[in-house]
């Protein structure tokens, strides 16, 4: 004899707390998730907006003689130039980001969703270069769905949404093994959206 699992009335309000509150939770983040697929799988019909800044400038004879180079090739810029990009072509420069140190040159690779940036300082005259690259909000939130350059922070949103969206989908699974005898097409429709899928893959996708 087999006995049918059946969830206690306490333990069914939990599943459907669960559920409203993950779907509440993750409602813009899905709405951002599935409009920036449309728009990633019809890149190539999709137009940007390209547009470039471009910044030339002389630093103080000054201000270049006051840091050498360091013996890492790849480190920080010093805090003082940070500070006279910040204060003087309004360029900020996070501690964090590091340049590629030459004799006589550092590179600082600025990459940035929907775009791009770099800036070059020649180490003997003074002489800098800066240009910013943008391609537009389309390319900006197809960027934050791949997480590209988008920093630590964003990258752990992205990990929280997709548990809070497991949550969403384990717990509307239950809701549906709750009410599957009053409708009967419950599962041939579950099963349908694993079969689709999977016919695709093997017929379509090479």
């Amino acid at each position: 004899m087999s006995v049918r699992f059946m969830p206690s009335k306490w333990h069914l309000g939990t599943v459907r707390q669960w559920h409203w509150i993950s779907s509440a939770v993750c409602l813009i983040g899905m709405l951002l998730f599935a409009i920036t697929g449309i728009t990633l799988n019809h890149a190539d019909i999709i137009p940007a907006a390209i547009s470039t800044e471009e910044i030339n400038a002389e630093l103080p004879q000054d201000l270049v003689q006051s840091f050498a180079v360091p013996e890492n090739e790849r480190s920080p810029l010093p805090n003082e130039l940070r500070v006279w990009l910040s204060h003087n072509l309004s360029l900020h420069i996070p501690a964090s980001v590091r340049g590629e140190w030459m004799d006589d040159e550092v590179y600082v690779a600025l990459p940035r969703p929907g775009g791009d940036a770099w800036m070059s300082l020649d180490l003997e005259t003074g002489d800098l270069l800066y240009e910013k690259t943008t391609r537009g909000w389309v390319a900006y939130l197809n960027d934050l769905h791949k997480g590209r350059d988008t920093g630590t922070a964003w990258r752990w949103f992205i990990d929280v949404f997709a548990v809070g969206c497991i949550v969403f989908c384990a717990s509307g699974l239950l809701l549906l093994y709750r009410h599957t005898g009053q409708r009967p097409t419950t599962w041939p429709v579950v099963g349908l959206g694993l079969v689709i899928p999977v016919l695709l893959i093997i017929l379509f996708v090479h």
